[in-house]
């Protein structure tokens, strides 16, 4: 890279050739320090892909305003309880869901507002997208 770059200035005197170069270099040391590690990136790719069935995302949408149990979710989303159970695990696992127990029934919520603040985000994000495709037609 180097190389490359002081070669593409060879015409420019020294020291301008220098300040360009040194300006060039703090700028791809700066975007080296914005990307994302990549154990960081892992573990988004993680979540990111829990997050991609349309069954965890519809339970955490029932989930987005309220504390609800395995029965409700079941009867909100037409799955089974053990499909529902099996869905939270996952989602338990990513600590995406918090569950408390009270008695038999176990209810679940999102696990804080950074979840809510995802969900919502995307959720306008493509009601956006939609408003913007139909405006370029």
């Amino acid at each position: 890279f180097a190389g490359i770059a002081y070669r593409m200035l060879g015409n420019i005197s020294s020291s301008i050739r220098q300040n360009v170069f040194d300006r060039l270099l703090d700028h791809v040391r700066s975007s080296l320090v914005q990307i994302l590690p990549t154990d960081q990136a892992q573990q988004m790719a993680e979540v990111f892909g829990v997050l991609a069935d349309t069954n965890r995302l519809r339970l955490l949408s029932a989930l987005a305003n309220q504390e609800l149990c395995v029965c409700d979710l079941a009867a909100l989303t037409k799955m089974t309880d053990s499909a529902v159970c099996h869905q939270l695990r996952l989602l338990k696992a990513m600590r995406l869901v918090n569950y408390r127990r009270e008695g038999r029934n176990v209810y679940y919520s999102l696990a804080d507002n950074h979840i809510v603040n995802l969900y919502s985000s995307l959720a306008e994000h493509l009601d956006l997208s939609k408003a913007t495709e139909s405006q370029c037609y």
